[in-house]
């Protein structure tokens, strides 16, 4: 990349009623509850902070509507791309963890070993990076040098991002833990790509001072 010192910020949309009740949501269009709102506001306070050059965002509501509180305090406009949907996975969309379990354990099973599994008959994980990585470069791209983009999406396509912008082979990808709503992680460039600077975070961060900076 031409210009320096970029960041990606990938956060993850506010609560939604089927995070709470534990259901799969993938495509399935499901709104923020009032706490979902309420999450979205505090972090674009947070991440305002961190003046923002460029949003993208889900088109799905949950991740539209979080984006949107972060272009209100930072008066940028959103890029909505449907390549940042979540996961598409078919019969499971809809359904409580447990009842994943109870219907499709062995599914479940192979894909909690990191093998390539088309969770419900839906996008295996590597096709989600391969549609959503491409568009937060090359957002990523448009930068001025120290420039921050933020990326408003989901749990699973942000774990799938991060694990292709950081070239981790695909089975190592669950070693990224999941986000908590409305908390986000942070792609720096190093010498030799992108690196996490932060995973899963909520709060300001702190410089990294001593010798591993």
């Amino acid at each position: 990349m031409s210009n320096r010192g970029c960041r990606i910020i990938l956060w993850r949309h506010g609560q939604t009623a089927w995070n709470l009740e534990r259901r799969f949501q993938g495509t399935t269009d499901i709104e923020l509850t009032d706490e979902g709102l309420a999450q979205a506001r505090r972090a674009a306070r947070l991440l305002a902070s961190l003046k923002p050059d460029a949003i993208i965002a889900s088109d799905l509501r949950r991740a539209a509507a979080t984006a949107a509180e972060l272009a209100a305090v930072t008066g940028l406009d959103v890029t909505h791309d449907e390549a940042l949907r979540e996961t598409y996975a078919g019969a499971w969309q809809g359904l409580t963890h447990d009842e994943i379990i109870g219907l499709h354990g062995e599914q479940y099973a192979a894909w909690k070993r990191g093998e390539p599994v088309r969770r419900g008959g839906g996008e295996l994980e590597t096709e989600v990076a391969d549609r959503a990585a491409p568009v937060v470069l090359r957002h990523a791209e448009k930068l001025p040098d120290d420039g921050t983009l933020v990326v408003a999406s989901h749990g699973g396509t942000i774990r799938t991002t991060i694990g292709r912008l950081l070239g981790l082979e695909p089975h190592h990808w669950e070693g990224l833990g999941g986000l908590s709503n409305c908390c986000w992680s942070v792609l720096g460039q190093g010498a030799r790509g992108w690196r996490l600077l932060e995973h899963n975070a909520g709060t300001l961060p702190e410089p990294v001072l001593g010798d591993d900076d």
